[in-house]
């Protein structure tokens, strides 16, 4: 696991984060971890050097993820290995660009509470239609 006990996100992922909070009333966190399974969901690998270096918010990584911490990284595990990129080196930076991407990407979808809602269906419908696809 790397040693990301401290997350940062510069100046305008957390002014998006503040704004995403008032609109909608959920936390920073889980605000995070949405838009990190989306970013994970986005084709195209995420450039790190788009999204600022400034530390404007720090997370603990275990309030950040959660319980779900081994799945999270999992998940980035997994589509690293599918974009071609070495986990060891690229770890740290990859889940800090997915986080920072998705962030970005969820405030561009989201206006209310209720637009969750759709991000959630569209997700659910896309795990159904994989399940009959196997089955």
């Amino acid at each position: 696991m790397p040693d990301l006990n401290r997350i940062y996100v510069g100046e305008k992922v957390s002014l998006r984060l503040k704004q995403l909070k008032g609109k909608t009333g959920l936390t920073p966190n889980l605000l995070c971890r949405l838009g990190f399974c989306l970013s994970l969901e986005e084709p195209g690998i995420p450039d790190p050097d788009l999204y600022d270096d400034e530390t404007d918010r720090e997370f603990n990584r275990y309030t950040l993820t959660g319980p779900w911490d081994k799945f999270f990284f999992a998940l980035l595990r997994e589509r690293m290995a599918q974009d071609g990129l070495d986990v060891e080196e690229k770890l740290e930076e990859q889940f800090l660009a997915h986080l920072n991407r998705g962030v970005l990407n969820l405030y561009s979808r989201i206006d209310e509470l209720e637009d969750i809602t759709a991000l959630v269906e569209n997700a659910q419908r896309k795990v159904d239609l994989a399940d009959s696809e196997t089955k």
